[in-house]
């Protein structure tokens, strides 16, 4: 079973109601058993909501209270993408996931340009990710 950011399979479930469908995505997956998870919905927060950016650090050190995930208007959503973060884990675990496809440039679940949160902690939880888009 493979974890995949819900947006990048047309859940619209961005901060801005929209997705980020991937059509080579869905043609990738067919025939094979996924889990689609949007963190932040996972932990609680609504569609849509203001635009969030992780602050003075990366998901990391969200994880380990050193950094804040922060809303364009000043709210501390921290909180709401930890626990996001932990429901994805708990699902990928009870389900037996083996690999995450996560969607680039996202605070929960980028890679490259800063880690996010839930990517931060599938990493360190030992499962293998690839970013998409």
């Amino acid at each position: 079973m493979i974890l995949v950011s819900a947006c990048l399979i047309g859940v619209s479930c961005r901060y801005n109601g929209k997705s980020n469908f991937d059509i080579r995505l869905i043609d990738k997956l067919k025939g094979i058993n996924i889990l689609p998870v949007c963190p932040e919905q996972l932990g609680g927060l609504t569609t849509p909501r203001p635009a969030a950016d992780i602050c003075y650090g990366n998901g990391l050190d969200v994880l380990t209270g050193q950094a804040k995930v922060l809303t364009i208007d000043g709210q501390d959503v921290t909180k709401a993408f930890k626990q996001g973060a932990e429901q994805a884990v708990f699902l990928a675990n009870t389900l037996g996931v083996k690999q995450c496809l996560l969607k680039a440039g996202s605070p929960s679940c980028g890679i490259t340009k800063q880690i996010g949160v839930t990517a931060a902690k599938l990493l360190l939880e030992g499962f293998e990710i690839e970013e998409i888009g």
